[in-house]
Order: structure tokens, then C-alpha cells, then sequence
């Protein structure tokens, strides 16, 4: 099983690096730019419509569509069992084809559902980090970009992309970080007029530190909080360079992780920043003309927008509440010789010898119930 796992591995490193190799030879030909005309298509019927960022709700994880002038863009796509609900809720939408599929970091609550995605639209360019996965989500998704014939953008800090009438800039990654994966997050920040978005992944301090060096603007009306609202994210220095008017956290109900953390929700009181939850409201979406955002369907906060549909069921024994999603695959890193099990994004990770880490996709309680226990940095 381990020599399996190798050879595969070693397989999509092989792709990985023929999709780099590529992009090199081919050079930035043909790549839309936020300051050139680019090689995108403009929908005539559509050019002048208002931007429009939603903020999917697929539990657990992250996912994020934006639309402008017949142009859509997705970022992430939750969980393998969510993707079917997103591809539903892209249909629903309008979407025909995608002009940038943005893949933030190899974790299954940001990349698992994108497999879907990418069969079941037509797609342009896929962007994705220089960080290799040796998971089944990412090794689907790594399959699923190569039987549709399309190449790994690399993500470069300064480079702009257009999307209509809208544009975008990488700002993240900045470096290379390791194992530590969410510090990988591809991150953006999405231009309107007078309106500017900021969106991370899961990037932690160490990510938005050296987005803080990097000499790029960070200014936006809107920060999607990374890591689902961690303190391992959303430093203070980070929050003051944004300085944002509202702040986006994409979280599950009642999750394992205690996401949104207090300190994250406290600092965003004291800095004025109205805080909008999918946990609280379902799916949020933002609408900018280019000078004013707003927000339609919540009131104060406290209404609910549309909901993605979802193709999961509650557990065995629960009944589930109306809207509620239930994640049915996790993944976890376990410690073999300890019989601890670890969130890929625990800092133990990396201590842990090759020989005695494995991969385990399915429930908590499951993991439990075959005699592991979890570390003490994720326990509930």
C-alpha cells in the first residue's frame, strides 16, 4: 500500500512538474491582463452589469464565485460532497463556462470539490500553488485538470487577470512554507471601481506577514477572514493594512473547530468591521456598481440569503436542521505509532516521521471508534 502511494505520488509530481515546464515555454502569451486587452472574450449583452461576489455556503470549507459582464470566476469548492451542491448553484447562476478556477491550497475543504467543477464546466485556466498533495482529493482533482486538457497557472505575486470590466492581482503565496499548507494559499485581491475585495484561502500570520512585505496594496471593502475565521489568522497589523467595512467568514454550524474564533470576532468589534456568517446566514452575496457594495437579502445581518443545494444527508441518528449541512469526508494526518490523529493544519504535522504518518479520510467519530484520539491542539 505504501509503495502504492509513492508511485502515485511520484506520478502527479511528474505532471505537475510536464504542466510547469509548460507554462516556462509558453511565457505569459496569451494571458488576460488587468492592463492590456487580453485574450478574454467580453458577453456584449452583459458588459456593464454590477459585480457580484458569492460567498457560497458549503459548510466546513470555502468556496467563492464571481461574476462580472457575462465573466465568471470560482475560488475553491468545500468538500468532495459539496461539489455537486456548487455545480447546482453555478447552473443556477448562470454560469456556462469559467474563466479562472483558482484551487487556494491542497486542503479536501477548499480543493475536494473542484473535481465536479472542472468536468462539468468548460474552463479556461486553472491556478493553483507549487505545493504537492499526496491526498485522494488531490490526486482526483490533479486527473480531472489533465483529462480536460488544461495547464496549471502558477500563481505570481503582481500579476493581474481581467474578468470583464473587473480585475484581479495575486498577492499571495510570497514563499515557499513547507508542509505548513494553508500558508500556500493562493490569495487575491479583486478590483471594481472605486470597490476592492481581499480573499486568502486559509493563509495564516506567517502568509499575511510577508503579504504585509510584499509592497502590494491590501486596501479592500471586503475581507473574506482566512481560515474560516482562526486566530491562526487575522493578525492585527494584517486587518489594519486592509482596514476593511465588512468581513466574510465561511464556516460550518456548530463545527469541530469553534470557527469563527473569539479573538478574531472581538478584534473585528473593536476595529468596526460588520461581520456577515454562512454558518449564520447561508450563502452571502455581495454586490458592488463600482462604488457602493451591498449586500441583498440581509437585513442588519440577521436575514438569511440563498442557499447552495446540497447533495449530503444528515448522519445516522440526526436529524438534521433545515439548511444544515453535514460534512461526510474529513481528512486527518494520524500518528501511527502515538494513535493520535491531527487537522492537516496542525502544527504536530510536520513533526511526524514518514514512516509513521498515514492519511484518513472519513468521520471524527470514526477515528475514534477505531481507538484514536485527537491531539490536544485539535480537540474540540
Amino acid at each position: 500500500m505504501r509503495e502504492t502511494m509513492a508511485v502515485r505520488f511520484y506520478k502527479r509530481m511528474a505532471l505537475t512538474m510536464v504542466l510547469i515546464m509548460a507554462l516556462v515555454l509558453t511565457g505569459c502569451a496569451g494571458l488576460p491582463s488587468a492592463t492590456g486587452p487580453g485574450s478574454v472574450e467580453h458577453s456584449k449583452a452583459a458588459v456593464g452589469s454590477d459585480l457580484k461576489v458569492h460567498f457560497i455556503d458549503v459548510g466546513q470549507g470555502d468556496s467563492t464565485l464571481i461574476e462580472k459582464d457575462g465573466h465568471f470566476m470560482l475560488i475553491d469548492a468545500g468538500e468532495r460532497d459539496q461539489g455537486q451542491g456548487v455545480v447546482s448553484y453555478l447552473k443556477k447562476q448562470g454560469v456556462g463556462k469559467l474563466d479562472y478556477v483558482i484551487g487556494t491550497h491542497p486542503h479536501s475543504d477548499h480543493i475536494g470539490g473542484l473535481e465536479t467543477v472542472i468536468k462539468a464546466f468548460d474552463v479556461k485556466k486553472v491556478i493553483m500553488p507549487e505545493k504537492a498533495h499526496t491526498t485522494k482529493q488531490y490526486e482526483r482533482l490533479l486527473d480531472a485538470i489533465e483529462e480536460k486538457g488544461l495547464k496549471i497557472t502558477l500563481p505570481e505575486p503582481g500579476t493581474s487577470y481581467e474578468l470583464g470590466e473587473a480585475a484581479f492581482q495575486i498577492i499571495a503565496p510570497n514563499g515557499k512554507y513547507g508542509n505548513e499548507l494553508n500558508n500556500w494559499s493562493v490569495g487575491i485581491r479583486l478590483d471594481y471601481g472605486k470597490n476592492s475585495f481581499v480573499l486568502c484561502g486559509d493563509a495564516e500570520k506567517k502568509a499575511e506577514s510577508d503579504m504585509l512585505a510584499n509592497g502590494l496594496s491590501l486596501k479592500a471593502d471586503v475581507l473574506k477572514l482566512s481560515h474560516h475565521g482562526s486566530s491562526t489568522s487575522s493578525s492585527r497589523e494584517f486587518i489594519q493594512r486592509v482596514n476593511p467595512k465588512y468581513a466574510i467568514v465561511s464556516s460550518g454550524k456548530n463545527n469541530d473547530y469553534g470557527h469563527p474564533h473569539k479573538e478574531v470576532l472581538e478584534l473585528m468589534k473593536e476595529k468596526n468591521i460588520q461581520v456577515f456568517r454562512t454558518d449564520q446566514l447561508g450563502t452571502i452575496v455581495a454586490v458592488s456598481d463600482g462604488t457602493e457594495i451591498t449586500f441583498p437579502g440581509i437585513k442588519g445581518g440577521a436575514e438569511s440569503s440563498e442557499e447552495v443545494p446540497s447533495e449530503t444527508v444528515p448522519e445516522t441518528g440526526s436529524e438534521g436542521k433545515e439548511g444544515e449541512r453535514v460534512t461526510q469526508e474529513q481528512e486527518y494526518v494520524i500518528n501511527t505509532k502515538t494513535h493520535k490523529f491531527h487537522r492537516p493544519s496542525c502544527s504536530s504535522v510536520s513533526s511526524i516521521k514518514a514512516e509513521n504518518r498515514s492519511t484518513f479520510n472519513g468521520s471524527r467519530e470514526k477515528l475514534v471508534e477505531d481507538g484514536y484520539d485527537a491531539c490536544k491542539i485539535c480537540k474540540p
